[in-house]
């Protein structure tokens, strides 16, 4: 069994960067993804656009020319196929890694379907976006309702409720109302979140004044059937249901917990925050890291692919005994 220098977890932004660096400083890596290239990319709304700008997202010193200011889903696919192929980057896809274990200096990494690979080094980059946060109420597994949105046509001329208030449930209401869809947001605050990027709010809030779309703030989602959905005002205790088609639940996602545990990696029990060196992304496990937005636990807004792309420079510095190289503040506050 070849044994690697280094073994990356995840072929997103954050594990390509990892890849990446690896293949500068002359390590040999293999980036294991239990999807495609960039799987969580992927599965974005077709029509959505980054909030960063594409200088802002690009890995390696490769340039990301765009038209215009803000890279859109295909182009970010392509961009980091390109970056994939340029850097002659070793992959092996559709493998779902199980578990890492460590003897010695050496570690294994399991996939689900009995695959052991060795390496050792090993950086965690798995992102969270494969893990929705489930609002565990009834009904909630039923097949019209999803946790992801991809695009608005397969609603045209239904009823949709979306829970959440965050950028993607805002992203979709607008793409929706724009398709004929009869759209309710409910959200258990009293009005979309602060965090909604700002050239979106005053297109969704037009939107509310006409009555287009249909907005229940205050409100919890209790339980989903076949065609409504009932919700709860918070302030008021009172029970209403709402006609439903489909339901999108777009209340975000958090990293793969069990899968971190399973690894060795010891988690805040309340934040989901792996225990790592702020300075050098190097966890509890010797020799083991967490790279991009895995390791921000619950706080997922707070690492990104602006940030999360630098810490795979500073991960491969600690490996190879160089300076490393140092990473924002914002790392600081998790």
């Amino acid at each position: 069994m070849q044994l690697y220098d280094v073994i990356i977890v995840g072929g997103g932004p954050c594990g390509l960067a990892a890849g990446i660096e690896a293949t500068k400083a002359g390590l040999s890596h293999l980036i294991l993804d239990m999807g495609s290239l960039t799987e969580s990319i992927r599965q974005y709304p077709r029509r959505m656009r980054f909030f960063s700008t594409a200088e802002n997202i690009e890995i390696g010193g490769l340039p990301f020319p765009i038209s215009g200011v803000k890279a859109g889903r295909d182009e970010a696919l392509q961009y980091y196929r390109k970056a994939a192929a340029y850097f002659h980057l070793n992959f092996k896809l559709f493998q779902e890694v199980w578990e890492v274990t460590k003897e010695g200096e050496c570690f294994t990494v399991s996939t689900k379907t009995g695959e052991r690979y060795q390496s050792r080094k090993v950086i965690m980059a798995t992102g969270y976006f494969t893990h929705p946060r489930w609002l565990g109420i009834p009904g909630e597994n039923q097949p019209h309702v999803s946790h992801y949105y991809d695009e608005p046509f397969k609603y045209s001329f239904t009823n949709v409720v979306i829970i959440g208030a965050s950028n993607s449930a805002v992203e979709a209401a607008l793409e929706l109302y724009r398709h004929d869809v009869n759209i309710t947001v409910v959200h258990r605050g009293e009005d979309f979140r602060s965090t909604v990027k700002y050239w979106l709010v005053p297109d969704v809030k037009n939107r509310v004044k006409e009555g287009k779309i249909k907005t229940v703030f205050d409100s919890v989602v209790t339980q989903i059937d076949e065609k409504t959905v009932t919700i709860n005002n918070l302030k008021t205790g009172e029970e209403a249901q709402i006609p439903a088609d489909f339901v999108l639940v777009l209340t975000g996602y958090i990293p793969d917990a069990a899968l971190l545990r399973r690894c060795g990696i010891d988690l805040n029990p309340a934040t989901q925050v792996p225990a790592f060196d702020k300075e050098t992304f190097e966890t509890n496990v010797p020799g083991l890291y967490v790279c991009g937005t895995v390791l921000a636990g619950i706080y997922t807004e707070k690492v990104f692919i602006e940030n999360g792309r630098e810490h795979a420079l500073t991960i491969i510095d600690h490996i190879v005994g160089r300076e490393v190289h140092k990473v924002a503040e914002l790392i600081q506050r998790i």
